[in-house]
Parts: structure tokens; sequence; C-alpha cells
């Protein structure tokens, strides 16, 4: 059965990668609003999985 939120977490990466490869305004230490919204996203979807990864590891 597939990780949902594996899934989630990886779509989220590419979403902000394919942005960032397009976008003219974000960079590595400033982004665009949807740029901005897009790593949001990313990161705390990322944040979540590892957390859990983790303790399934205890």
């Amino acid at each position: 059965m597939p990780d949902d939120l594996h899934r989630r977490y990886q779509e989220a990466h590419t979403a902000h990668q394919e942005h960032a490869r397009t976008c003219t305004t974000c960079t590595d230490t400033s982004r665009c609003f949807v740029g901005a919204r897009l790593y949001e996203t990313f990161t705390r979807l990322q944040d979540a999985y590892l957390t859990r990864q983790r303790q399934q590891r205890r």
C-alpha cells in the first residue's frame, strides 16, 4: 500500500522544483508569493514525513 504522506511530500517537492526552474523572481533565499507557498507546503510535509519516520524507528 503506497504511503500517502510520502507521495504528497514528493509531489510538493516536484511542484516546488518545477516552479523554481521557471520563475524569474525566486532565488535560494527569496521567493515570490507562489514560490513561498509551494516551499512552505513542501517543508511542512517533509517535516511531517521525517517526524513519522523517526517515531516508527523507536
